[in-house]
């Protein structure tokens, strides 16, 4: 399964440290720096990961939550659906500190996984994993 990670720049430590527990349950993780070629326009290459990507984790920050980017990613996984039941929103810290109006209703009403913004994320990263897994099963 090809697992693209929606997130805010400043929350690039984190997606990273998600991206290798998913890469490690063998799980391919497009990731920015090693996929993008040198001239590329960056706008070109996310957009191909989104069309080749079979579930999308959204790293619900509040840096997220104010990013056009992360907003421009969550309405393409919306409206395609092969992301059906396969966009997980990570909240990421306090739910409380997240600006609720800034991204869409529909994501409070998914299933989230809760992580914390630092120390202990390994039990976040199984629930990803493992809703995924389960996800490519049901397809």
């Amino acid at each position: 399964m090809n697992v693209f990670i929606s997130y805010a720049q400043a929350d690039e430590k984190i997606a990273k440290k998600v991206g290798k527990g998913l890469e490690q349950a063998g799980l391919r993780v497009w990731d920015l720096e090693r996929k993008m070629l040198p001239g590329e326009l960056w706008s070109d290459s996310v957009s191909k990961a989104l069309r080749a990507s079979d579930a999308m984790i959204v790293l619900v920050t509040p840096d997220a939550a104010r990013s056009s980017q992360v907003r421009s990613e969550i309405d393409f996984a919306l409206s395609k659906g092969a992301f059906k039941n396969r966009l997980i929103p990570v909240m990421v810290g306090p739910p409380q500190k997240i600006p609720k109006k800034e991204l869409p209703w529909i994501l409070w009403e998914l299933q989230t996984v809760s992580m914390p913004d630092s120390g202990n994320q390994e039990s976040g990263i199984r629930q990803i994993v493992q809703r995924l897994l389960k996800a490519a099963k049901a397809a």
